[in-house]
């Protein structure tokens, strides 16, 4: 048995580690310019559409595929449920679950990017911490000072799309850290992915404390397929499999 687990978060991670040992292959699609060594075999790069992942899977001998790829990474998503149906393979998402707003928190949730300049208004200083590949659709927000956190520093053509400032800096960020970012760059709104997990849910927390609104971007709606929750949720559907 050959397992495909589609990787690329932290949860990914876990399961990797879970599973040293097992017959498995890890992919990353490459967006991290330089991500951290993985405990599995790996493979970098995009597969090329619905056609090119087929041939991998079949070229490869993949018997099982987990979708562990960021909440997010909708194509990538729905692409392995399409060929996972079609070759008939084992095939599961986990996908950790979405944050929640608590109590003390102002959260104005949208579809798209797009949304959120109905939201925001024109001349507020707004902090961006939705990834670099996004950040070419905030042209939208003309008008407002904006601020992206990426994790690479920014390359053509996102210098020449992007109209805002860039700070370069890796998750995870302590509350403490957050509250003081946001004070000293005078953020009056925060914007965020519903990627949900504790790794970058601190600057959910400093906003609240802080009183600021926060723009959350929903999920795109997932494909019909086994979605679960957690690592142990998954390990427990790898080792059921009659592979």
């Amino acid at each position: 048995m050959t397992l495909l687990v589609l990787a690329g978060t932290s949860d990914a991670r876990q399961l990797l580690e879970g599973l040293q040992g097992a017959d498995v292959i890890a992919s990353l699609a490459g967006v991290t310019r330089s991500p951290a060594d993985l405990p599995v075999t790996t493979r970098k790069g995009g597969f090329g559409g619905v056609v090119g992942f087929r041939d991998y899977l079949v070229e490869n001998g993949i018997k099982g595929v987990v979708d562990a790829t960021h909440p997010f990474a909708s194509k990538m998503t729905q692409t392995a449920a399409i060929v996972c149906a079609e070759l008939g393979l084992p095939h599961i998402i986990l996908q950790r679950p979405e944050w929640v707003a608590s109590v003390g928190d102002d959260w104005h949730f949208v579809d798209s990017v797009a949304e959120t300049a109905t939201i925001i208004p024109v001349g507020s200083t707004v902090f961006l911490g939705t990834g670099r590949q996004t950040l070419a659709g905030f042209s939208c927000l003309e008008g407002r000072k904006l601020l992206a956190r990426v994790i690479d520093p920014p390359q053509k053509p996102v210098l020449a799309e992007f109209q805002g400032d860039f700070l370069i800096g890796t998750p995870p960020f302590s509350i403490a850290e957050e509250v003081a970012l946001f004070r000293d760059k005078g953020i009056e709104w925060l914007v965020v992915k519903n990627a949900g997990g504790q790794n970058s849910r601190s600057k959910l927390d400093a906003a609240r404390e802080l009183g600021l609104p926060v723009v959350m971007i929903n999920r795109p709606k997932l494909p019909d397929a086994h979605v679960v929750g957690s690592v142990d949720a998954a390990l427990k559907w790898v080792r059921a499999q009659a592979w």
